[in-house]
Order: structure tokens, then sequence, then C-alpha cells
């Protein structure tokens, strides 16, 4: 059988990226450009740079993926590219990229929603039994879903307002820890201590699997300035307390869907899937309940474009491919 190589694209929001992926499973090479030394002035990404900086490097980084691969233009069989969900600036640059690259090569062009990519990012390194409950964080979705098979998704519940990863951006910037908030959160945690601050965890006391961080990120907040006054802050102790809350509601919301709907695997995908406080209670709760946790090594748990390519293979061998009228689309109706 004749292997199959996608490339695949991805400019969601501030990392330019491209892989050339073999067979849906073999990353060959994946570039990122990450922009993140640029938006940390501004304390998160500012769209127009984010756009403009991808209108600059994508070139690059695509020519980069073929090199790293040892391949030329012409050896790829696909174009993948993210057209959704994301910044429409940044998307619109993957997506404008992609297509005339497809029809400059004439090869069919794939459209791959980047939630689906992270979700597959697991898929690249591990064998998955079906079904499953995966718990997709990342900076703009926090979503429990159903997998009976690899395109099959039942949303089971979401966030009603703030995402895991906005919640630790938000939150970090009030404390001036910085950005990107999840990393430099986890960083003052580890010297901190949970519980000599009080914080709530929202929704826990309720029988669904729905989220909402935004009180959390409030509470956090007012507690902060109440310390202020008494001049008894702690930002790591507060770090800790504010990670260990938002975790905990994770954790206990995705081993609730897992015996109720009575799997035996989880997966963790996206951004805040790197969260080392949030694999080892994950895998502690798994444990606890005889789960299977499976999560992407760190490289492929941000935005990469390897996750991309390897989502949008099952897409070209059924010939599910996108029309060069492919637009991109900010929001997501449905997964």
């Amino acid at each position: 059988m004749q292997d199959v190589l996608i490339l695949g694209i991805e400019s969601s929001c501030d990392e330019t990226a491209a892989a050339i992926v073999k067979n849906g499973r073999q990353i060959l090479s994946n570039v990122i450009n990450s922009q993140i030394k640029i938006h940390q002035q501004f304390g998160g990404v500012v769209p127009e740079i984010a756009s403009r900086k991808h209108i600059e490097n994508i070139a690059g980084v695509v020519d980069g993926a073929f090199q790293e691969a040892g391949l030329t233009y012409r050896q790829i069989n696909g174009v993948a590219v993210t057209n959704k969900p994301g910044l429409i600036g940044a998307l619109l640059v993957g997506v404008s990229f992609a297509k005339a690259f497809a029809y400059a090569l004439n090869k069919p062009l794939i459209a791959v929603n980047h939630l689906h990519g992270h979700i597959y990012a697991n898929f690249l390194e591990h064998e998955i039994e079906f079904p499953c409950i995966c718990l997709v964080v990342s900076g703009g979705h926090t979503s429990l879903l159903y997998m009976k098979d690899m395109i099959s998704y039942e949303i089971i519940g979401e966030t009603r307002d703030d995402a895991a990863g906005e919640a630790f951006d938000k939150v970090s910037r009030f404390m001036g820890l910085g950005y990107p908030g999840g990393p430099a959160i986890q960083k003052a945690a580890l010297t901190g201590s949970p519980g000599k601050v009080k914080l709530p965890r929202v929704f826990l006391d309720r029988d669904d699997y729905e989220f909402s961080f935004s009180g959390l990120k409030t509470a956090t907040m007012n507690e902060w300035k109440k310390l202020e006054r008494r001049g008894l802050q702690n930002v790591n102790d507060m770090a800790a307390e504010f990670e260990a809350a938002l975790v905990e509601v994770l954790v206990e919301k995705t081993i609730r869907a897992a015996l109720k709907y009575g799997v035996k695997t989880v997966l963790l995908a996206g951004g805040v899937a790197a969260n080392e406080h949030l694999r080892n209670m994950m895998n502690k709760g798994c444990e606890e309940k005889n789960l299977q946790l499976f999560y992407p090594s760190l490289r492929l748990c941000t935005d990469n474009a390897a996750m991309i390519a390897g989502n949008a293979h099952h897409y070209y061998v059924h010939s599910q491919f996108a029309p060069l009228s492919l637009n991109a689309y900010a929001g997501l109706s449905s997964l």
C-alpha cells in the first residue's frame, strides 16, 4: 500500500506551524514559529500583530517542514489546514496559503477543525481503544466529549464562560506573573501551598458536566485584593490554590463522566493538558477508578501542525476534500 504524506498548516492563534506526517502516525517534520515573546509585553495575543507575523513567517516555516522531512513539494499527497476555530485574521493567513499551495501543486485540500487536531495528538503517540471520554482544555475551549470512534464526538459538557486556559491567563496577568498564564502559574505554584487561601470549586456540586471558571477567576481577584489591603499577599500560595481549585473540578467531572458512560479510557487534549498538576491529579483519579489515561507529550499539547496533518489522514483516505472556496471561521458551531 502506498504511503500517504500530508502537509499540515496551523495558524489559528500565535504559532505559525507546518508539519509533514506519513500515514497519519509518523511525524517526519514539525516546525513551529512561536510569537510568545512578541505578545508578552501586551499580556496576551494581539490579533492584528499575530496575523501580520503569520504572513511574514508562513512561507519559511513551510519550507522548513519540507527540509526537515527531506522531501520535495511534489512528494506530498495532500495539504491540510486549520480553518476553525481561532483568530479570524490568523486563520485566513493559513487557509489562503494552503489553498494556493494545493492549487499550485494540484493536490487535494483538507480542512481540519483545530480541536479535532488537539484530540488527534493522542493518536500520534498512543494506541487508544474506543469508546472514551476526552477532556479538551485550551485557551479558548473547555469541553468534555464522549467519543464512540475517531469521527463521532458528542459534547456532554462545556464551559459556560471562561475556558480553563483563559482563566489561567487572566489570573496570571492580574497577579503580575505574566503571559502565557498556564506555565507562569504552574511555576509559581511549585513553591506555594494550596489551602492557605480558600477558593471555590465552581460547579463541583452539580450533577452535570458543565464548567464555569469566570467565578473562580473573580473570586481569586477579590481575595487577592483583600490580602493586599492586609499586607498578606503570597503569590505562590495563591497560584497553588487557584491551580488546585481549577484542576480539581476538571478531574472530578472527567472521572464522573467516564464512570457514568461506562468507558475505560480517558484522554486529555489541548494546551492546558501540558499542566503538570492536571496530569498528576488525573493520573491519580484514573488509577483509583481503574481507568486508562492518555495525553500527548508536551511538544504536541500546544498548537502544532503535526496534529493537523495527522488528523487529515482520515479525511484523505475517505476522499473528504475541501473546495478551493474554503473559508475560515472564528467560532465553533459544533464539533
